[in-house]
């Protein structure tokens, strides 16, 4: 009796994609809405560390010439129409409200260091808001699909339950197929829990890097427009 039942079980496909076909709706919806989160993490994390890459590339770029001791107009004339970077931004937001607060006689209007601040807190804001654009999905896809996989779970178990009473047969060929079923949710839900919070907490440490650096550049530039104002 038990090698006929090790048997039966035997002959059943335990592969992913059979315990997917053999899922009830409500478990099938759950592996899609988990396997989607997983792909769609994925491809935030991949778009997020091209980009942090490519604004670290432009911030330090753009360091390097301004402090080369070029001047100032003429480094806005040449980047700041089209300001690729971060840095860029915030140089250009300060540099432009700089020549709308001169004057035709040269002199400047009253209140213009507060007004260039004011500038680059919007410019630093705007790129703390892109830098951190798609990071609430991963956190909150690392919160909560692994409570996702579990109602997977639980109710594949409970389907698992039905079917031995209808049966009336407690064998492993009967139980074992709906257990596996019910427990793919729940491995697709780590699945996609564990990377996006791990790159969630990388991806917000770079950002909060990023926007430190263009805190401080700020300050930087600030210091030397006060200077040139008292002069």
């Amino acid at each position: 009796m038990e090698a006929e039942v090790l048997g039966a079980a035997s002959e059943v496909d335990f592969s992913v994609w059979a315990l997917f076909i053999r899922a009830t709706f409500t478990v099938k919806i759950v592996m899609l809405i988990l396997v989607g989160s997983s792909i769609w993490s994925w491809a935030i994390i991949v778009q997020k560390l091209i980009n942090y890459r490519q604004a670290k590339k432009d911030s330090d770029m753009f360091d390097r010439a301004f402090w080369s001791g070029e001047q100032l107009d003429k480094l806005y004339e040449r980047t700041g129409k089209e300001p690729t970077g971060g840095s860029e931004r915030i140089f250009s937001a300060a540099m432009s409200e700089w020549q709308r607060s001169t004057k035709q006689d040269g002199d400047l209007i009253a209140g213009v260091q507060q007004r260039i601040d004011r500038s680059m807190d919007v410019a630093i804001a705007r790129e703390s808001e892109q830098l951190n654009q798609g990071l609430t999905f991963l956190a909150t896809v690392g919160a909560i699909a692994p409570f996702v996989g579990l109602f997977g779970t639980v109710w594949g178990i409970k389907n698992a339950f039905e079917e031995i009473a209808i049966q009336q047969n407690t064998n492993l060929a009967v139980v074992a197929p709906g257990i596996a079923e019910a427990l793919v949710a729940t491995a697709l839900g780590l699945l996609a829990a564990i990377p996006a919070v791990v790159m969630y907490n990388k991806l917000s440490g770079d950002a909060d890097k990023l926007i430190g650096d263009y805190d401080s550049f700020a300050d930087e530039f600030a210091t030397i427009l006060s200077r040139q104002l008292d002069t």
